[in-house]
């Protein structure tokens, strides 16, 4: 798997993007929550990835400045009662520890979170022991919490690096159903 395929599979993710619309209110650009009706800032949202829906199609961009979004070398006024997506950014922690993962691992762990209707997008918590991992402790546990809406999912990642690379995800719902991945690279 190279990055071309980790990218598509990142970006096949179900509630990647939070959906709303923006409206011009006293000269101030506001983005209001479709799912919370909650009004935010527009500035909250500077330099992040936004897609307008334009022409019966969503044009994707970086929001680069108040009211403005750039799409490729092209720069978009934004107009009020625009529908817009905007990209969740993931935690810190679950962005470290899926760059650290192998490939093989990598596909698992997702393949796995979507089987059960999770997206990564819905992680609530994380804790990465990896972040502060030293040469005489390659072994620990990363703990993560998903919440879809409707079920809760925590993980418990095992590792350990001592001798050979060796990953076991346990997820747990809160209905009582477990799945268990175990990975060995030598």
């Amino acid at each position: 798997m190279n990055n071309q395929l980790r990218t598509q599979l990142l970006n096949a993710q179900k509630r990647a993007h939070t959906e709303g619309v923006f409206e011009n209110i006293n000269d101030q650009w506001v983005f209001f929550d479709e799912e919370t009706d909650e009004a935010y800032p527009l500035e909250e949202y500077m330099n992040n990835e936004i897609s307008i829906f334009r022409n019966n199609r969503w044009r994707k961009g970086i929001l680069v400045e108040d009211g403005k979004l750039l799409c490729g070398s092209e720069l978009i006024f934004i107009m009020d009662e625009d529908r817009v997506r905007i990209k969740k950014n993931l935690l810190y922690s679950l962005e470290r520890l899926l760059d650290e993962l192998y490939d093989d691992t990598f596909y698992h762990f997702i393949t796995a979170l979507n089987g059960m209707d999770f997206s990564i997008y819905d992680c609530i918590y994380g804790y990465n022991q990896l972040s502060f991992i030293t040469s005489d402790s390659l072994s620990g546990t990363n703990f993560y919490i998903f919440d879809n809406g409707e079920y809760i999912c925590s993980v418990h990642h095992h590792f350990n690096q001592k001798e050979k690379d060796h990953n076991r995800f346990e997820f747990t719902l809160n209905t009582g159903k477990k799945v268990l991945i175990e990975k060995l690279l030598s």
